[in-house]
């Protein structure tokens, strides 16, 4: 008898999971289109008034540490006296950390394309350098742009959160990798110590929370019932906003399942491309002729790789000028040598990406058309997989 019904269980388990499939795809459709019309449609006051108060607590930052961002720049004749060898050897270092960039979110956006990936990618990045608060701008330039290229827009979103958060991460896990140097009783100034275990406390709250998160419902429900409920409670004249819960398990399953059949692949590339950005930093140090300890080094860049996460000034304008330098003086390197490769790191990984960036979207435009006004928003695979 209970071999006949089987078969019968099985197909009742396969029908309700097409029917959370189906339900789970339509809510992502559905953000997916919340989002397209919030990037299309013009600002309201409120977000207006939000923006232009980011503006000038941008501009009030940057006039304090306009000091030290003089100082970072006034250098800049001193770039004639950089290693030429070693300073060629930090620029395809960063050309390496923006590939393995690309590659990471190839597979977060689950397609073999490589040209859409790469454009959106990298025309996003410019933007997010120089608006304040430009992760969000960025991130919905790409997304638009996927979007034209035939990209699935619900996917465009999970891989992109799913990317976010594996780049935090991975920044938060650097300072574990000093941990043995400080065991060892090498010298590390009191202000880089402090910072390295704020660092691994840092990433050992994360990969908790991450852990939880991706093992378990009831964090995310729960998590999206308050916010839902306070949200409805603020916005009382506004739609009431429902299944807030659901679309986030949705989401998380979602990123779990985009990562877990590729994990080794995107933890390596995830590796390198930090690596490979911690080697430009190391490379223009090198060029300057000092001879630094590796592992101060990556806990100065570790910290300052967080300070650039602070959305007050685009791409950390100033403060990562400020802080970096200061951080590597911290490490052992003389103040002078310190400025110059602070300048040259910041010469490669910001103001060469912000150039690059306007003919990466030039370039997208030339065989997608401009964004947001064709594509296939939501057509899904075969499109994306011609990019």
């Amino acid at each position: 008898m209970a071999s006949n019904d089987d078969p019968d269980q099985e197909a009742a388990r396969a029908a309700d999971a097409e029917v959370g499939k189906a339900g789970s795809d339509a809510m992502s459709r559905r953000l997916a289109t919340q989002l397209e019309r919030d990037i299309e449609s013009p600002l309201p006051w409120r977000s207006i008034a939000k923006k232009t108060v980011m503006v000038v607590v941008a501009g009030v930052t940057i006039y304090l540490v306009f000091p030290s961002l003089t100082e970072v720049f006034a250098s800049f004749p001193k770039l004639t006296s950089l290693d030429p060898i070693w300073f060629t050897l930090a620029v395809v270092l960063q050309v390496a950390h923006f590939a393995c960039t690309i590659a990471l979110q190839r597979i977060a956006l689950r397609t073999k394309a490589w040209f859409s990936v790469a454009t959106s990618q990298l025309a996003g990045n410019a933007i997010s350098l120089v608006v304040p608060g430009g992760a969000a701008f960025g991130a919905a330039t790409q997304f638009r742009m996927l979007a034209a290229s035939g990209s699935d827009t619900a996917t465009a979103v999970g891989g992109l959160t799913a990317f976010s958060l594996l780049g935090i991460g991975g920044l938060l896990a650097l300072p574990i990798f000093v941990l043995p140097a400080i065991l060892a009783g090498t010298p590390i100034e009191s202000g880089l110590q402090h910072a390295a275990l704020l660092g691994i406390a840092a990433f050992v709250l994360f990969a908790g929370f991450g852990a939880l998160v991706l093992a378990s419902d009831g964090p995310l429900r729960w998590a999206g019932r308050v916010v839902q409920a306070t949200r409805n409670r603020l916005k009382r004249k506004a739609e009431p906003m429902t299944g807030l819960s659901d679309r986030l398990v949705y989401e998380r399953n979602r990123i779990r399942d985009v990562l877990g059949r590729r994990w080794k692949e995107a933890a390596l590339l995830s590796s390198g491309r930090l690596a490979f950005d911690f080697g430009t930093l190391l490379a223009t140090i090198r060029a300057t002729g000092a001879k630094p300890n590796p592992s101060l080094v990556l806990l100065a860049y570790a910290v300052a790789g967080l300070l650039a996460l602070i959305p007050i000034t685009p791409g950390g304008l100033g403060i990562v000028e400020a802080g970096l330098s200061a951080l590597l003086i911290l490490a052992g390197i003389s103040g002078g040598d310190a400025v110059v490769a602070t300048l040259a790191y910041r010469i490669i990984s910001y103001w060469l990406p912000i150039l690059v960036g306007p003919f990466a979207y030039l370039a997208f435009r030339l065989r997608f058309g401009p964004p947001g006004t064709g594509g296939g928003a939501g057509s899904g695979g075969p499109a994306l997989a011609a990019g």
